[in-house]
């Protein structure tokens, strides 16, 4: 992105005595890393120089779209026609790349213009739409891979009036039982969800009572009571009428992308070979 960057790279290498192979990064328009169109020819000749030295080899040129998860958006176009020009510039200076790379999910599955010679799939890796304006997963037929999934810890029946959790924002309105969930936000649990983050227990739609804690929330079992131990599926693909990572997105007030990516590593993960399980999907 900057020369500062290929001047510790080539002295890497140099240290190293082997050749770097590097990606010159455009700033098309996202104004976060990349080099800008004003500072590319300082870069690229300064690449070229490194080149020749035999410190590093420039097998790719890219960039980032800012707003490709908004259909029509006027700068998807203008970021385009700035990469094309940038890159453009840096063949003609001698760069070779092997890969020219702008699209990210959205544009993969939207603007097959920007495709060039690779994608960078984040979010439809996992299966999930990259914005709800550009549609669901099914309508790109994407299945979402991720399942959240704790076990009951505790069953209790508590009286009308009985207050949940810090604050007792939520105070049960009849007598009825709880459910104790043993994930928090340390565990990435968006705290901004207590009182609307959805749940099912017990084969049943459940809505998280009270404040989500740090190791820990509650859901309201409206009277059932499912045995310790019973799995509570914060979101998943949907097959059993679980709730959706776009669900918990729709709570907390953000996106899909935050839900996913936020799980902490206290969280075990277990990963499913569809093939080998025999199942349609893998978790």
């Amino acid at each position: 992105s900057g020369m500062w960057a290929l001047r510790e790279v080539s002295e890497a290498a140099t240290a190293a005595g082997r050749t770097a192979r590097i990606h010159l990064k455009a700033d098309t328009g996202l104004g976060r890393a990349g080099c800008q169109p004003a500072d590319w020819p300082e870069l690229v000749a300064a690449a070229r120089t490194a080149e020749r030295a035999g410190t590093v080899r420039v097998t790719g040129l890219w960039s980032h779209f800012a707003c490709a998860d908004e259909p029509g958006h006027p700068s998807i176009a203008a970021q385009l026609d700035t990469f094309r020009d940038m890159v453009a510039y840096a063949e003609k200076a001698g760069v070779e790349p092997e890969v020219r790379h702008i699209a990210n999910s959205p544009a993969t599955l939207t603007v097959p213009e920007s495709h060039f010679d690779l994608v960078r799939t984040g979010i439809a890796m996992y299966g999930i739409s990259p914005s709800p304006e550009l549609g669901t997963s099914a309508d790109f037929g994407l299945r979402p891979v991720m399942t959240l999934a704790a076990s009951v810890a505790l069953v209790k029946r508590v009286p009308a009036g009985h207050g949940i959790s810090y604050g007792h924002h939520y105070t049960t309105p009849r007598e009825t039982t709880l459910g104790l969930v043993p994930l928090g936000y340390a565990d990435g649990i968006p705290r901004h969800a207590s009182g609307r983050g959805p749940v099912l227990v017990g084969g049943v739609r459940r809505t998280i009572a009270g404040r989500v804690a740090m190791d820990q929330f509650v859901v309201d079992l409206d009277g059932d009571e499912p045995p310790a131990g019973s799995e509570a599926v914060l979101f998943g693909p949907g097959d059993r009428g679980e709730p959706s990572a776009e669900d918990w997105a729709e709570a907390a007030g953000t996106i899909a992308y935050e839900i996913v990516t936020r799980i902490g590593g206290r969280v075990p993960r277990v990963h499913l070979d569809a093939a080998a399980e025999g199942s349609p999907a893998g978790s």
